[in-house]
């Protein structure tokens, strides 16, 4: 053992859906360890097999081969166990009753996880002040906008005290401030209370900003596995911004051909490109505009941000993986 408290231990996980030759396979030799009081998160194109993962170590899913262990328990062995503290918030899916209000769904789903509400009211009371649903906690949940229903479902998921949630979209249907408002109480419990989330979103800012860890999967594995500084940092990325009168229409063709273009901006006199590429791609760059004879008027070199990283990461040669 080297010491580490472990909330989440997968080992060799492998899903395949169908039979023969068209068998796909959605989660392929998947293990890795997930720290207690850690938000991790799992990013990955559409197909990858996030979905199939979580699903996997939810036990919704039935894996042909490898374990899964929640908090030291098996949970092929305990499965009750196993799940005692354990809720997820899994998008498309109705986290809560729309008939009763806020307050009485937190006390439903506490109840449910075999919690006595009263036990736990002011834990209530204070996730209904964070996610700013005070004012709304004797409203049916039905009557609420979209964004407020995704805080309800949030709130019911942390109701019972659990100490790993599996968040999926979390913050969709959000506004900026409710965005906010909810990564930061997710720090807060995570710190205070040693919560453990798993985190599955399509907005890189929320990971960026609130995991301290990213798993990247493609193709059913897991192809990268770090902390967010050290794949922003790690990278052999580089955005480059290049201004050119002399970037003519069959130039940006070629370059659009070539490299990663991610946007082009025609000008009343050339145009300005953006181009995302590895050092090697950098230098073929350089050389294709000298011997086009393009004078540049500006370069910019501008950090990659997550969401650079995630493409590169999951596609080979310009092709999703």
């Amino acid at each position: 053992m080297d010491g580490r408290d472990v909330a989440v231990s997968v080992t060799g996980l492998r899903k395949r859906f169908g039979d023969g030759p068209e068998a796909i396979t959605a989660v392929d030799d998947v293990t890795l360890d997930i720290e207690t009081g850690s938000i991790v998160g799992l990013l990955g194109p559409n197909g990858a097999g996030k979905t199939t993962l979580i699903k996997s170590i939810l036990g919704m899913v039935l894996p042909e081969e490898g374990t899964v262990r929640i908090r030291g328990v098996d949970l092929h062995d305990r499965p009750r166990e196993a799940y005692a503290h354990v809720d997820a918030m899994l998008e498309g899916a109705r986290n809560d009753y729309w008939r009763l209000t806020v307050r009485e769904n937190l006390r439903y789903f506490a109840t449910i996880s075999g919690v006595d509400p009263d036990s736990v009211s002011e834990r209530h009371d204070r996730l209904l002040a964070q996610l700013g649903l005070t004012e709304k906690a004797d409203v049916p949940v039905r009557d609420l906008s979209r964004g407020m229903k995704q805080k309800v479902s949030l709130a019911s998921v942390l109701a019972g005290g659990a100490k790993v949630v599996f968040l999926d979209e979390p913050t969709l249907g959000l506004d900026i401030e409710s965005s906010r408002t909810l990564q930061r109480e997710l720090r807060r419990l995570v710190e205070e209370e040693a919560l453990t989330v798993v985190l599955s979103s399509h907005d890189m800012d929320v990971v960026e900003t609130v995991c301290d860890r990213v798993l990247v999967m493609s193709d059913g594995e897991i192809v990268a596995d770090d902390t967010v500084d050290a794949l922003l940092h790690g990278t052999d990325l580089h955005h480059i911004q290049i201004t050119s009168g002399d970037l003519d229409a069959a130039i940006v063709s070629t370059l659009r051909n070539r490299f990663d273009t991610i946007s082009v901006e025609s000008r009343d006199r050339g145009a300005r490109i953006d181009v995302t590429t590895d050092s090697d791609g950098l230098y073929e760059l350089l050389d294709r505009l000298r011997a086009e004879d393009v004078t540049l008027e500006r370069v910019r070199t501008i950090e990659p941000d997550l969401e650079d990283v995630f493409v590169d990461l999951t596609t080979v040669e310009g092709r999703d993986r």
